[in-house]
């Protein structure tokens, strides 16, 4: 086709670079990085954090996609790169829709191992083990219901390549801390300061090198701690992780396996006469082979007096002799023997290294569970000034599959939270400070409560999987029928679907809200509940006949959304649908521009013959790409027949226990959990929400 005129604009170019995340507007000044006191000049940041594992990472990665860029954010490790071997391997499905919210879940399913299926196997009167039965890996409503497993380093990875489009620096490897301490009369506006050293590039590419370290004074308005269970950070703070041990320990080795078991390739929970295995199948590798962990339990006792000798997560609190015990008790584990005594657990069935092939990694540890006190400390005002997450405040057992998952997800509670104090998006016009300070306070609030119920879990799944299946001499002992019930009921935590935060100013449950429309209390099938996180449904679009998944438009870009699921009056310019339309309308002007996205579901049998005149304008003003029919059924042209389950809209009212008569609207925070539920007729509470955490739009 001949061209006679071509003309672009210079914004044009941007059609064809990487789309990145919009930042979140910024409402506060931006400081400059002034000399402290008179002093040399010092770097000052919004937001250091201490440790790049997937905690750190995934924080870092989230405040820079939010806004803050490297002249605001500073990530440091200890560490010269990404994990290479061993440490965590699972992703739960609720940690998979956040990747996907993301854009960054694609690697990891496609490349990932995906366990759809445990199998259980016990001992026979024989003293041999046969399977007992299949369950669903994953048995709770979920986009993605199931897990999958792929090596912790190659999930930093993935975090690391997606923070290098917002960052020119990324994480600054080889450093370590020394001291951190607030100082409110060294610097009030940037109180936490820090020291760290980082050693030279040569050395690290040539340990023989000389040493050279360069030493770095920096402060911060906020330092995150996620630097793992030996944490600095938590030491600074004066706090120490309290709990117990158990007197089981447990070897795993990640391993290619020759072996004729025939269900290697599946989750797998396996007790013996002579002890318990679980499998994990892991993802391929550059050879072409399937990796496999085992957890292996090992015949090494210990004494009672030996439990009580201190914290093993954090030597530095043990008492000499027990450091001197458990080093004895360690050295008398070896590969050999974790491979020896899972062959032995496992009989009939051979299992051995696969010929030319090379352990991986493998390592031991002593079960135990333990918690710090506080996940924050705070200057004299009492803001919180310095945050821990992931293993850094909380520590347990592998077995259940959460440290990553549970690690991410304090980082996925947190970052918003500092986000929107940072950026002076939290309101002061009537609650002052303190609003600031009671957002920053919900992390510790919401996610302690969370990583005591994973310490109770887990204090209770490692316990029973340490156990006999089977009655012993003394009549006592765990059945199967038991243990699988505790999988099973601990389903809905363990996959983090069913993760519930308590009732709070976040969090408003039904006494705050007038007129709750939601008639359920199927709560963890998808029934809207203020504290849980949204179901993700099939809808169709309405614009474009696209059939997707509602999260699709819940993406982590750090805005709040209102869903409102209208009623079947929608097309009345007088029916409750429309005047519910124009009230969340005026709302979402109220507050900064883009904080507030609006998401519209509805139910009309036929939404085909209906024009965009014959709708409530605010839909294709706030919404017109995210207006969907929920009408159960409903497909896109000419999929009525082909692949019909593919493609044709679930019951999003049926799902969420909304009548289609009634409606409802729903408040659902950055992080994608429910903050409030309103009727129709009462949508003004979701005014009186936002006034009390946003700050208000200025007057032009």
């Amino acid at each position: 086709m001949p061209v006679f005129v071509d003309n672009a604009t210079s914004s044009r170019d941007l059609r064809v670079l990487p789309s990145l995340a919009p930042s979140l507007p910024r409402l506060s000044e931006v400081s400059s990085s002034d000399p402290v006191n008179g002093a040399t000049k010092v770097e000052r940041y919004d937001v250091v954090v201490v440790g790049a594992g997937p905690s750190g990472l995934f924080l870092t990665l989230l405040l820079a996609r939010y806004g803050l860029r490297d002249d605001r954010l500073l990530c440091i490790d200890s560490k010269p790169g990404t994990l290479k071997s061993g440490q965590a391997d699972g992703l739960q499905p609720r940690t998979l829709e956040v990747l996907h919210s993301l854009g960054l879940a694609e690697e990891v399913l496609k490349q990932g191992c995906q366990m759809w299926e445990v199998a259980f196997w016990n001992p026979t009167s024989s003293g041999r083990i046969e399977r007992t039965s299949y369950v669903p890996d994953v048995a709770v409503p979920a986009m993605f219901p199931h897990e999958v497993t792929i090596h912790q380093g190659r999930i930093e990875r993935i975090l690391s390549d997606d923070l290098s489009r917002y960052s020119q620096r990324g994480v600054k490897y080889s450093s370590r801390v020394s001291s951190i301490e607030i100082d409110e009369d060294g610097d009030s506006q940037y109180p936490v300061a820090i020291e760290y050293e980082t050693i030279d590039s040569q050395q690290k590419e040539d340990p023989s090198a000389a040493s050279v370290r360069s030493r770095y004074r920096v402060r911060a308005k906020h330092v995150v701690g996620a630097d793992g269970a030996h944490s600095v950070v938590r030491h600074s703070m004066g706090l120490d992780l309290v709990g117990e041990s158990k007197d089981h320990i447990w070897g795993v080795v990640d391993l290619v396996v020759d072996t004729d078991f025939p269900d290697i390739r599946r989750r797998c929970a396996i007790h013996s006469n002579a002890g318990s295995v679980m499998i994990i199948p892991r993802e391929r590798i550059a050879t072409g082979d399937y990796l496999t962990r085992l957890y292996v339990q090992v015949n090494v006792e210990v004494p009672a007096d030996e439990i009580s000798g201190g914290d093993v997560a954090d030597p530095t609190t043990m008492t000499s002799e027990a450091r001197h015990k458990a080093k004895e008790r360690r050295s008398r584990i070896t590969m050999e023997g974790i491979l020896e005594q899972a062959q032995t657990v496992l009989q009939p069935y051979q299992i051995k290294l696969k010929e030319n092939c090379n352990v991986d990694w493998w390592a031991a540890y002593q079960i135990g569970q333990r918690m710090t006190e506080n996940f924050a400390q705070k200057d004299c005002a009492g803001l919180p000034r310095v945050f821990i997450s992931g293993d850094a405040c909380h520590t347990h057992s592998p077995k259940a599959g959460q440290g990553m998952n549970v690690s991410m997800m304090d980082s996925y509670n947190l970052s918003w939270k500092l986000a929107y104090h940072i950026n002076g998006l939290v309101t002061t016009s009537s609650h002052g400070a303190s609003a600031s300070i009671d957002l920053l306070n919900s992390y510790e609030f919401e996610r302690r409560e969370v990583a005591r119920e994973l310490i109770e879990f887990d204090t209770k799944f490692s316990s029973m999987f340490s156990g006999s299946i089977g009655k012993d001499d003394e009549g006592t002992g765990l059945t199967h029928e038991q243990f699988v019930e505790v999988f099973s009921t601990g389903n809905g935590f363990t996959s983090g679907c069913g993760i519930e935060y308590p009732k709070s100013d976040l969090i408003w449950k039904e006494s705050r809200a007038e007129g709750n429309p939601v008639r359920g209390t199927n709560f963890l099938g998808g029934n809207l509940r203020p504290g849980r996180r949204l179901l993700s449904v099939r809808v169709i679009r309405y614009a474009d006949g696209n059939p997707r998944e509602l999260q699709d438009d819940f993406s982590s870009n750090g805005r709040y959304k209102i869903l409102i699921l209208t009623s079947t009056d929608l097309i009345k310019p007088e029916g409750r649908s429309s005047k519910a339309l124009q009230v969340v309308a005026r709302i979402i002007d109220q507050f900064p521009p883009g904080i507030i996205e609006l998401v519209v579901l509805h139910a009309l049998e036929d939404t085909r013959s209906i024009s965009w005149t014959d709708l409530p304008s605010e839909i294709k003003q706030h919404a017109e790409m995210r207006f969907h029919s929920a009408w159960p059924g409903e497909a896109p042209t000419g999929k009525f027949q082909t692949r019909n389950h593919m493609y044709k809209a679930e019951d999003a009212y049926a799902i969420y226990g909304v009548s289609r008569n009634e409606g409802a609207a729903c408040i659902v925070r950055p992080d994608g959990y429910v903050a409030m539920i309103a009727s129709l007729d009462s949508v003004e509470d979701v005014k009186k929400y936002f006034q009390r955490w946003l700050q208000p739009q200025k007057a032009s």
